[in-house]
């Protein structure tokens, strides 16, 4: 079945980069001159998917602003040749995608803002761009890689990449088996592992294609023991255990955009591809660098 929906978690604190959080949700914090979330809604149009859920809570309406028409603004620029360019661009926001919203009224982690999304996905296949993670690569989105792999097999693709031995400690670490290509099947998974427990340098960062059984398996994943939360990552390791897990080491340069120096290595690395300031940027860099 085709994928055509898609879900963005968006409701976390964003105490990691305090205090530019504090009244600005950290999934509008720019890169360049497009907020984050945009690269996220763009890359999942690009993807061919048509329907999207955004998760919010109660301090994020800009969000919601921000995906619509603005009529003032778009009077004041249709009427001036001069300023066409701008008028598409704020124009070609809200028109992306058929965009929607709800509420995660408590804050309790990634599995219980996607149970949110149970009523919009209904019974169809859907993607997940988490909210903090925005991944460039203009000619092969990165959620179309892990629907094309979803269609090709029929199973639910988590996106992964490698990380290093001491980053993976924070993330989790897959046992895999190759299959072909970037593709992989995953046996188990173990969350922020000790050295001991790491069974190879894969994360799972940021991607996903899923089927609506994964509101009846989270239901089904015991809390964990300190938190209290139902992690995701729990459902997606006995997913790997019933042998119906695939992952993908998607091809795209990743961006934690919950992290303050994730924020300033999206802004100068985009900026130096940026078709109006590039040239001027990268020699502003090179003039910087003579003084490091």
């Amino acid at each position: 079945m085709k994928v055509t929906k898609a879900v963005i978690p968006a409701a976390g604190l964003g105490t990691r980069v305090l205090p530019a959080s504090k009244a600005v949700p950290k999934e509008m914090l720019n890169i360049v001159d497009k907020p984050a979330i945009q690269y996220l809604v763009e890359e999942a149009a690009a993807a061919g998917i048509t329907d999207i859920l955004i998760i919010t809570n109660r301090n994020k309406h800009v969000i919601e602003d921000h995906f619509d028409y603005a009529f003032e603004l778009e009077a004041s620029l249709r009427g001036n040749p001069a300023k066409k360019d701008l008028y598409d661009a704020v124009r070609d926001v809200a028109d992306k995608a058929n965009i929607y919203f709800v509420r995660q009224k408590e804050t309790k982690g990634l599995a219980h803002a996607v149970l949110k999304a149970e009523a919009f996905v209904g019974d169809e296949p859907f993607a997940i761009l988490y909210g903090d993670d925005v991944i460039i690569n203009d000619e092969k989105p990165a959620i179309g890689q892990l629907i094309n792999a979803f269609e090709k097999y029929n199973k639910p693709v988590v996106g992964v990449n490698e990380c290093s031995r001491e980053d993976i400690k924070k993330y989790c670490s897959l046992d895999v088996t190759h299959i072909e290509g970037r593709i992989y099947d995953v046996h188990s998974i173990v969350e922020k592992p000790t050295d001991d427990e790491i069974m190879s340098l894969f994360a799972i960062l940021g991607r996903n294609v899923l089927t609506p059984d994964i509101f009846d398996r989270i239901r089904a994943t015991p809390p964990n023991a300190k938190s209290g939360e139902v992690y995701l990552t729990d459902t997606f390791s006995q997913m790997g255990i019933d042998n119906n897990l695939l992952c993908v080491d998607f091809e795209g340069k990743r961006y934690d955009m919950g992290d303050k120096f994730g924020i300033m290595e999206a802004n100068v690395e985009v900026a130096l591809n940026h078709p109006e300031i590039g040239d001027k940027f990268r020699n502003y860099l090179k003039d910087l660098a003579k003084n490091l």
